[in-house]
């Protein structure tokens, strides 16, 4: 049986996988130090005999016993209210732990996918985005630490590559939803939502002319399994290229909740990308893999799944106190 080990498996992107990978027949090593993720999410996967939890920060060495097939690094702050409270905690585990990975993967001779991010294109002056962009992406500013930790992720993966041989594989995950996320992590999907189930005003920032390409779960997991089992070291763009501005994505969350609140603006946030849209014509031709799942079906399902949450978990301001996480 394979051995994978899934880092950030408590987080929303990382628990699809344990899923998949479970459902594929994979024997799954969770990590997670729970700084942003939730056992819950894989509390379904507990009883399974072919699945672990490892409660542990990757910043920190790694020690793991027996083989390993692959790694896929998907710890990391994700959303801006996060990595805004936490940008040293963000840079670490995007520096720091996979380093530590990747030399794990050198030492069990195991493949290792990294989780990049649209956002090392910043706020791209290229639209659609394609992965020879080398991206606009202000190093300093208060999304640096994500942006660049991304960034220097890549690279250092890419040098193991080269310089070591290890095997590799980096995705650029572009806007992705789904049942898990977080409703208070301050990304427009959960915000939009949870405003409408909590009978609040909908929040648009700037005149809502900024756009977003939004892919939903099981389409990226998908993508991504198909690149970890591909021969083609390069970063891949998954996501979904059909795009939306965020005040008409706002409308369309109005109609599906069937609410009567009123949009309201807000000053747009420093850096705050003005576009983005995937070109996926690589994971086209080299995965055969496109999304399947439009944005009405997918919304449907997030929006029945948020419906389902504790009145205490819906009216939850703050994610947690970070103090702990914090040395």
């Amino acid at each position: 049986m394979k051995r994978v080990l899934i880092t950030g498996a408590a987080g929303f992107l990382g628990s699809h996988l344990c899923d998949r990978f479970i459902k594929e027949g994979y024997y799954v090593i969770a990590m997670d130090n729970l700084i942003t993720g939730d056992l819950k999410n894989i509390e379904h996967l507990s009883t399974n005999e072919n699945f672990e939890f490892i409660n542990h920060d990757v910043s920190e060495h790694i020690s793991l016993d027996g083989k390993l097939d692959y790694v896929l690094h998907f710890a990391s702050p994700a959303s801006p209210i996060d990595y805004l409270k936490i940008p040293i905690q963000t840079l670490k585990v995007g520096s720091l732990g996979t380093h530590n990975l990747l030399g794990l993967s050198k030492a069990k001779g195991a493949r290792m996918l990294i989780a990049s991010t649209s956002e090392v294109y910043g706020d791209p002056l290229v639209h659609p985005q394609t992965e020879e962009y080398y991206g606009n992406v202000n190093p300093i500013g208060p999304r640096g630490v994500y942006d660049e930790a991304k960034r220097f992720q890549e690279a250092i993966t890419m040098a193991y590559h080269t310089y070591h041989g290890v095997e590799t594989r980096i995705v650029r995950i572009f806007n992705t939803y789904g049942p898990r996320m977080r409703l208070n992590d301050g990304r427009v999907l959960p915000a939009f939502i949870g405003q409408a189930l909590r009978g609040e005003d909908l929040t648009v920032f700037g005149k809502g002319d900024q756009t977003r390409s939004f892919c939903y779960v099981d389409d990226l997991v998908e993508g991504i399994y198909r690149l970890l089992l591909s021969d083609y070291e390069l970063p891949v763009n998954i996501g979904n290229p059909d795009e939306i501005t965020i005040l008409d994505f706002c409308k369309e969350i109005i109609k599906l909740t069937g609410t009567d609140q009123k949009i309201i603006y807000k000053d747009l946030p420093v850096n705050d990308p003005m576009q983005r849209q995937p070109d996926i014509t690589k994971a086209q031709a080299l995965l055969g893999w496109e999304p399947k799942i439009n944005r009405a079906d997918g919304l449907k399902i997030t929006y029945a799944y948020f419906k389902t949450l504790t009145k205490e978990e819906l009216t939850k301001v703050d994610h947690k106190n970070f103090d702990e996480y914090v040395k």
